[in-house]
């Protein structure tokens, strides 16, 4: 079985605005948000999706919904939202100023920005250092991201049949996560967009990733 899926990124919201750590922690979308998501779903409008998956945020569901509006369809489209589909869980962090919980964070590893901490040890091992950084122990760690999200996709999975074409909205560490495990030539160290484009391939037992981060034509 193969499926193809538009994995988009939430449209802008007031903590990303603000930059703060938003995982599991909601926020409503801003205007550029709103207008993020509406761009998405023009760019998308043409696809024939069966389906429409979002993780469980209101940012997510949003998003879904406006990118949906666009789609001359979009009253045949089965709607999900699954708790799996979230943002990595960030813990005691949620919330913060984000700067300041790399700082924390990078104290472990002798460095001070994301983008070092990233740059030199990658993101799932990231993962590991903010649970370990994470006073109340509540943060993710890798293998129970992984778990979680894999989950999600088996869900996916369960839900679809062979030749769909679906949405996937989620968010920008996940998406990123997933393009780093299974199409590392691609990740070259930026940040997801909010509101781009990432087509994945999905399989009964693998991801292929087409391209990643596509604010363009799909």
């Amino acid at each position: 079985m193969t499926v193809t899926a538009y994995m988009v990124r939430h449209g802008q919201t007031y903590l990303n605005y603000y930059n703060r750590v938003q995982g599991w922690i909601d926020s409503p979308l801003t205007d550029k948000g709103i207008e993020d998501a509406k761009n998405a779903g023009k760019r998308l409008k043409d696809i024939n999706f069966t389906a429409s998956f979002s993780s469980d945020s209101g940012r997510a569901i949003d998003t879904a919904r406006l990118i949906m509006k666009q789609n001359p369809n979009n009253m045949n489209i089965v709607s999900y939202q699954y708790p799996e589909l979230r943002e990595q869980f960030h813990g005691y962090f949620e919330g913060s100023d984000l700067s300041q919980m790399w700082q924390f964070v990078g104290v472990q590893v002798q460095e001070t920005t994301e983008s070092e901490v990233l740059k030199n040890f990658g993101l799932e091992r990231a993962r590991d250092l903010i649970h370990r950084a994470d006073l109340y122990n509540h943060a993710e760690n890798n293998a129970m991201f992984w778990e979680r999200l894999n989950y999600g996709f088996d869900k996916i999975r369960e839900n679809t049949n062979d030749g769909d074409q679906i949405l996937i909205v989620s968010h920008g560490m996940t998406i990123r996560s997933i393009v780093d495990r299974y199409a590392p030539k691609l990740d070259i160290g930026e940040a997801t967009a909010n509101g781009s484009v990432t087509k994945l391939k999905i399989n009964d037992d693998d991801i292929e990733v087409e391209y990643f981060n596509n604010l363009g034509e799909v």
